[in-house]
C-alpha cells in the first residue's frame, strides 16, 4: 500500500515524530520494476517465457502455523532492476506491522522463525538491451527466514554503503490466516448522492470463531483496486448482533466508482502495441509515444481492464527478466488550461499507487494545450489513470479527469484485522474480494 510522514509538534516543549507508514514501492536512485510474484507464477513463467496476469498478492498462514518457502503457491518471488552493469551488494529484512502498516513492538522471535537478516545472491546482468541493468531476486519466506504469525510484514531492501544502510525498495505483504470472510455488496444507491458517480460498499461479518468481548477489537481496512491513497478504515459498525457486525449505509464507505483504467502495450520494440502511437529509436534509446488521450468525464469506457495492475513482457525473449528492453513512454493529455488547484499525475501499480513530483506528475505545456509526462519503463503492459490531487486533499479524484459511473468494474478487498484482548500485535484474520459489476 502513502506518504512517508514527517510530522512534528511541539507541545510543551516536547518534540514527537509521527510514525512511518509503509508501502510497496521503489526507493533508492536507479531501482526500478520492483516486482512481486508467486514461485508458481514465475516457474510458469520462466518455462513458458510468458507472464502470467498480473494478481493481487498475499501469503496465507497454513494450519501448522508456518510458511517457510516449501509451498511455491504461497511463497513469492521479490525481484527488481539496477540501472547499470556494476553489481552491487543488496540485502533485506523482514519486521512486522500493524494494521496501519507502521512497525510494531513485537519482536522478531514473535514472528520469525531464524533470521530477520539475509543477503541477496541472484542475480544477472541484462543481455543485448541498450539501457544496462542488472537483475536482483530472492525468494521470501524461505528456510531462513519462516513466518510464524499473520498480519502486515515488512520486507526492506538495503544496500550497505559507506557503512551505512541505505533503503531502494519496501514491500509490504499481508499474512492471513482466513478465519472468516466478510460477506461484501456493492451498490450504487448511497447515501452521498443520488447521480450514481459513486459506489456505496456494505459488509456483513459473521464473528463467530472470533470469540469478541468488544466490537473495537475488529478493524476493517477497505481498499479499491488496491488503492492507498483512498483505503479506508470502516467506522463503527451500523449495526451489532451476537455472532455479527455489520456496515451499512456508512457515508464513509463511499467510493468514487471512476472509470476503467486506461492500457499501454510496449512488448515490442518493432511494431506499435496497444495505445502506442509510434515507437522511435534513436541515440541509443527507445521512445514509445503514445495516441494523446482524452478527458472522459462524458463517458463511461467498458473496457477490460486490471484494474490498475501491470506486468512485464515483451516479445522474442528468451528470459523477460533480462532481455527486456527499457523504453522512454510519452504521454500527452491534451487540456485548453491547466488546473490552477491541484496536480495530474499518472496513477497506477506503474508508479506504486504514488503520486509524487519527479515520479509521475504530469506537466502542463502552455504552448501544446497539454499535459505530458516522460518516464522510463521496461516492456510490458500497464494499466493507468489520470489522478487529480487537489489542494489539502488526501486522496485522487477521477471526477475532472477520467469521470465516474456506477457502472464501472472495480474490485474491492476488505481486510480484516482482530486484536483480542490477549494479542499483542494485529492479526489479520480474514480477507475478502467483490467486484462492483457483480
Amino acid at each position: 500500500m502513502k506518504r512517508f510522514l514527517l510530522i512534528i509538534t511541539s507541545l510543551t516543549g516536547l518534540t514527537s515524530l509521527a510514525a512511518q507508514v509503509y508501502q510497496t514501492r521503489a526507493i533508492g536512485q536507479g531501482i526500478s520494476s520492483l516486482v512481486v510474484e508467486s514461485v508458481e507464477d514465475w516457474q510458469q513463467r520462466v518455462e513458458n517465457g510468458k507472464a502470467a496476469d498480473p494478481k493481487r498478492y498475499y501469503l496465507t498462514m497454513p494450519a501448522e502455523g508456518v510458511i517457510d518457502g516449501s509451498d511455491p503457491a504461497n511463497t513469492f518471488v521479490i525481484s527488481f532492476d539496477e540501472l547499470s552493469h556494476d553489481i552491487k551488494q543488496y540485502s533485506y529484512s523482514v519486521e512486522h506491522l500493524n494494521s496501519k502498516r507502521e512497525r510494531d513492538d513485537l519482536q522478531s522471535f514473535d514472528y520469525v522463525r531464524g533470521f530477520t537478516r539475509n543477503d541477496i545472491v541472484d542475480y544477472a546482468t541484462s543481455m543485448n538491451t541498450r539501457v544496462n541493468y542488472t537483475h536482483y531476486r530472492f525468494t521470501f519466506p524461505n528456510e531462513d527466514m519462516q513466518i510464524i504469525a499473520s498480519g502486515n510484514y515488512l520486507v526492506r531492501i538495503y544496500e550497505i554503503k559507506d557503512g551505512e544502510e541505505r533503503t531502494v525498495a519496501s514491500v509490504v505483504i499481508p499474512v492471513v490466516e482466513k478465519i472468516v470472510t466478510p460477506h461484501i455488496s456493492i451498490t450504487p444507491n448511497t447515501v452521498k448522492e443520488i447521480s450514481r458517480r459513486y459506489q456505496q460498499v456494505d459488509i456483513d461479518l459473521n464473528t463467530q470463531a472470533l470469540n469478541i468481548v468488544n466490537p473495537t477489537e475488529v478493524k476493517l481496512v477497505v481498499q479499491q483496486n488496491g488503492r492507498l491513497d483512498n483505503e479506508v478504515v470502516a467506522p463503527y459498525p451500523t449495526y451489532i448482533l451476537a455472532n455479527k457486525l455489520s456496515w451499512t449505509d456508512q457515508k464513509k464507505l463511499v467510493f468514487e466508482g471512476g472509470n476503467e483504467y486506461r492500457h499501454l502495450d510496449i512488448y515490442s520494440t518493432y511494431f506499435a502495441g496497444y495505445n502506442v502511437d509510434r515507437i522511435r529509436y534513436g541515440e541509443g534509446e527507445y521512445h514509445a509515444f503514445l495516441m494523446p488521450d482524452k478527458i472522459t468525464t462524458g463517458n463511461y469506457m467498458h473496457e477490460y481492464d486490471h484494474n490498475g495492475m501491470c506486468v512485464i513482457n515483451a516479445e522474442r525473449c528468451y528470459d523477460i527478466d533480462t532481455e527486456a528492453e527499457y523504453m522512454y513512454v510519452h504521454w500527452w493529455l491534451p487540456m485548453e488550461t491547466p488546473i490552477w488547484d491541484g496536480g495530474i499525475y499518472i496513477g497506477g501499480d506503474l508508479f506504486y499507487g504514488q503520486m509524487e513530483n519527479g515520479l509521475n506528475r504530469m506537466i502542463y505545456d502552455n504552448e501544446r494545450k497539454a499535459y505530458y509526462m516522460i518516464s522510463l519503463l521496461k516492456q510490458g503492459g500497464y494499466d493507468y489513470q489520470y489522478w487529480l490531487k487537489k489542494k489539502n486533499e488526501p486522496s485522487a479524484t477521477l471526477l475532472e479527469t477520467e469521470g465516474s459511473y456506477w457502472q464501472t468494474e472495480n474490485i474491492y478487498t476488505v481486510w480484516v484485522f482482530f486484536r483480542g484482548v490477549s494479542d499483542r500485535y494485529d492479526r489479520l484474520v480474514g480477507l475478502g474480494y467483490s467486484s462492483s459489476s457483480m
